[in-house]
């Protein structure tokens, strides 16, 4: 249903896949497991990094910020998206949008941010081993991840209180799975100027400046790497920030391919739409699996948990 003129949106809809409705409990099967995997996954590293003393560097306890992104970001829409599929109802109050659109941005530019310090903090390990105690203390690694999680949420309400002070008196058809700020301001009769000027502004400042800090720390990393003579000493050092690379990479690639590609006339909306969905949710599944296959340690920190689980199961 529809509100025009006057009349005050007190609810939104979520369009999710209403124009694919064939597909919708095979979606919600292939969803409901990916999300399963996500928390299982995170879960795991989290414990393996919590009950291993080897693991209680600043370079793990990074990590551990980013496993916890990873089960929360998904968790504020995939949960709504799952009852949507089960049920006719696609309705989101207001507030109940507000406040998703809030955790998803909040979440989504704290993983940005964090990205930043990972990638500075492997500059640091490999660039300058002898005094990287001296500078990733203690005291500098919680200050540096309290900075990620505070800019994420300052920069979420901002852009949040911007969206929904504007007037929505026209459709309350959400065109996304979720409370996104693009689809949540197309739908605003009053001007969106000075809303879409401040995701340009600020928004644009803070993403290309935690790119470029992640962008220059690879370049610093890669030439330090080469200038290494023994293939196993270059082996070694790419080692320690291979992981981190990886989910770098995935992290700006998806996000690329999902914002940035062309639009197609062969391309549907629902199809774009279950992209744009795929990288909220796949990458956080895979962020896991990369650090467990590609870290020697969290790897043996991981066998090591399963094995005594076994063990205390036998018993």
């Amino acid at each position: 249903m529809d509100i025009y003129n006057l009349t005050t949106v007190t609810q939104f809809i979520l369009i999710g896949l209403s124009d694919l409705p064939e597909v919708r409990y095979p979606l919600f099967v292939v969803f409901a497991i990916i999300y399963q995997v996500t928390l299982v996954g995170n879960g795991a590293i989290l414990l393996a990094i919590g009950t291993e003393k080897k693991l209680h560097s600043p370079m793990y306890y990074f990590l551990v910020n980013l496993s916890l992104l990873d089960i929360f970001c998904p968790s504020a829409t995939v949960p709504k998206m799952l009852e949507n599929l089960l049920t006719e109802q696609q309705s989101i109050s207001f507030f109940g949008c507000a406040l998703q659109l809030f955790f998803l941005v909040a979440l989504v530019g704290t993983e940005v941010f964090l990205l930043a310090v990972m990638a500075y903090d492997r500059y640091v390990a490999i660039c300058f081993p002898l005094r990287y105690m001296l500078i990733m203390t203690k005291v500098q690694c919680v200050q540096l991840t309290a900075g990620t999680w505070a800019a994420g949420f300052l920069n979420s309400l901002l852009h949040t209180v911007s969206t929904f002070r504007l007037s929505f008196c026209k459709s309350n058809r959400v065109n996304q799975y979720y409370c996104d700020i693009p689809p949540v301001m197309a739908l605003s009769c009053s001007s969106t100027y000075v809303a879409e000027m401040l995701v340009l502004v600020v928004g644009g400042i803070l993403g290309i400046s935690a790119f470029l800090i992640t962008f220059i720390s690879y370049i610093y990393i890669i030439s330090t790497i080469l200038k290494i003579q023994s293939v196993e000493g270059k082996h070694k050092a790419f080692s320690t920030c291979a992981s981190h690379l990886l989910v770098v990479c995935l992290f700006y690639g998806t996000a690329i391919f999902t914002y940035i590609r062309p639009s197609s006339s062969q391309h549907s909306p629902a199809r774009d739409r279950l992209t744009s969905m795929l990288y909220g949710v796949i990458t956080p599944m895979l962020n896991p699996m990369i650090y467990s296959l590609k870290n020697m340690e969290v790897k043996e920190a991981l066998k090591r948990l399963l094995c005594h689980r076994a063990c205390l199961q036998q018993l």
